[in-house]
């Protein structure tokens, strides 16, 4: 017997063809460098993404071609993630913050032909145009500014389409996009998505349990379209249909504050650095801006400590904490109560949205410890494995890599967690992360979540260091706030009634900042080689 349902593939264009069909009116605003305003419809956005694809097969892509990206978060690059595509062309989204070394190393690996590329990232190109070899430069002028010889204006380049586009004939398991991990331990690893991977995981991410992205929405991603595909979020925002915003590179707190406010924003999304400045911005001039109350803030790239979801509670807005990797494309986690813990103490429900959340649908997870699979009793810690529609099955042209895969199909994420009884994944540390001392574990990402409660506290990254007797101690590299003050021994005792004493940092130290990864995420390996020969006394 066989089922009487339609063998339809899901492909990209769906999404596009829907967006362009129904919801013409609605209106995607980007801010460009000089922070004026660019507004226009997704009537236009649809034409001109058409454009783009035309453009680009006139130009000699063939099915399969890489094209990168160069750009920040704005209109053009919406064009990009579907009409490259929609081309039949592999969108290579670019991490403009790595050094120009790992770019250009990106660039080769991927074989890249085409490269788009903002204006005033320009520098940025010519840092690595020796050591590439792409065909066609294509420059976005969001400035304004005359596109230097040799290069290609993109405007110009719309303007070779006839309007006579037809798309490809399309696999679902055809590639749509590449985005490859920002390289913190070793090169850089691609991981390649397909039209299938991506339109499921769309549907998946604006579910009301999860993301819940709806046509009635705001969006607005903080999170860089070049990290992860900005989560999805463009795609799912299109599938939708929703008003989308976009920053440009306009990222600090009052910028953003101001958008939100000016355009009614409902849902943002970006790590936990980009939440500490908004938080800090709005501490200082509480009655300044007039946000949409309970607007959402999704934050993922790394933990979202307790306190600042307290923190942004008393402001009315909500936080959810999410979970995922560039090789999970990258939705794995989403933190929302189960009906049956509404009712909870607030202090637990607080517990519960701090963790990274249930998987979302069609993810599963497992807990694995050196003694087989890690039971869900919320205390048994394991290294995360994941499995699922949209999680990777291997890197592009990387066999060595292989071993990130288990034999029966599951992807090691490096990530220590435990899974309580409820379904709830709390992540006790990263594998290098995770500090033993005297034979015993102990997670730096709770203590972080705990020193960044304190009032004085701006940030907290906590490393192991070697130490002669117990193996490796906790040593905590402090951030303290402008105008605060906290002493090492102040900081230890608001530890004291949190955790095992064994658990305490016995070494302290007071920067200016944290060094971060291109993501903006914690960069303990520097901070380890800095303090490595620490002097115990």
């Amino acid at each position: 017997m066989h089922s009487t349902i339609m063998d339809f593939p899901l492909t990209l264009p769906h999404l596009l063809e829907r967006a362009g069909k129904l919801f013409g009116k609605v209106e995607i605003t980007s801010r460009l460098p000089d922070k004026s305003l660019h507004r226009y419809s997704y009537a236009d956005f649809y034409r001109r993404a058409l454009a783009l694809a035309e453009a680009l097969q006139k130009a000699g892509l063939k099915k399969g071609d890489r094209v990168a990206t160069l750009m920040w978060n704005h209109y053009a690059h919406l064009e990009a993630y579907f009409g490259i595509p929609a081309a039949g062309g592999v969108l290579h989204t670019l991490n403009l913050r790595l050094h120009p070394s790992d770019i250009a190393y990106i660039v080769n690996h991927a074989e890249d032909r085409f490269l788009i590329v903002d204006d005033v990232l320009l520098k940025l190109y010519e840092a690595i145009k020796p050591h590439v070899k792409i065909e066609r430069v294509v420059v976005v002028p969001l400035t304004g500014q005359p596109v230097p010889a040799g290069l290609e204006n993109y405007e110009d380049f719309l303007k070779t389409a006839t309007g006579s586009f037809s798309y490809p004939k399309f696999d679902e398991n055809d590639p749509v996009g590449m985005c490859y991990t920002s390289g913190t331990t070793g090169r850089p690893k691609g991981v390649v998505y397909s039209h299938r991977s991506t339109v499921l995981h769309s549907l998946a991410s604006a579910l009301p349990d999860s993301l819940g992205l709806s046509q009635r929405d705001v969006l607005l991603p903080v999170v860089p379209m070049f990290h992860a595909n900005a989560w999805g979020l463009p795609y799912t925002a299109t599938m939708v249909g929703c008003k989308q915003v976009y920053p440009g590179p306009h990222l600090d707190g009052e910028s953003l504050l101001d958008l939100y406010e000016r355009e009614k924003v409902t849902t943002t999304a970006g790590v936990p650095t980009i939440w500490l400045g908004i938080i800090q911005a709005l501490s200082k001039e509480p009655t300044r801006w007039n946000l949409q109350k309970g607007m959402r803030m999704v934050v993922g790239g790394s933990a979202a400590p307790e306190s600042m979801i307290r923190a942004f509670d008393k402001f009315g807005l909500e936080v959810l904490h999410a979970w995922g990797m560039t090789e999970m494309s990258p939705l794995g986690t989403v933190s929302r109560l189960k009906r049956n813990l509404l009712e909870a103490p607030e202090d637990e429900r607080y517990l519960y949205r701090a963790k990274q959340g249930l998987p979302t649908p069609l993810v599963e997870v497992r807990a694995v410890g050196e003694k087989g699979e890690a039971p869900w009793d919320g205390k048994t810690l394991g290294e995360l494995q994941v499995r699922g529609p949209w999680v990777a099955a291997g890197y592009y042209n990387l066999q060595e890599e292989a071993d990130k895969w288990t034999s029966d199909g599951w992807f090691r994420t490096g990530d220590v967690v435990n899974i309580d009884a409820e379904g709830y994944v709390k992540i006790a540390d990263r594998t290098k992360d995770l500090i033993k001392s005297g034979g015993e574990w102990i997670s730096s990402l709770d203590l972080e979540s705990a020193l960044m409660s304190h009032p004085a506290v701006k940030e907290a990254a906590v490393i192991a260091i070697p130490h002669p007797k117990w193996d490796e101690r906790p040593l905590a590299a402090i951030v303290l706030k402008e105008g605060a003050n906290a002493s090492a021994e102040e900081l230890k005792s608001f530890l004291e009634p949190k955790f095992a004493k064994w658990w305490l940092p016995e070494a302290f130290v007071f920067l200016n900042e944290i060094p971060r990864t291109s993501t903006g995420k914690f960069l303990k390996s520097q901070l380890r080689d800095q303090y490595r020969e620490w002097k115990w006394e």
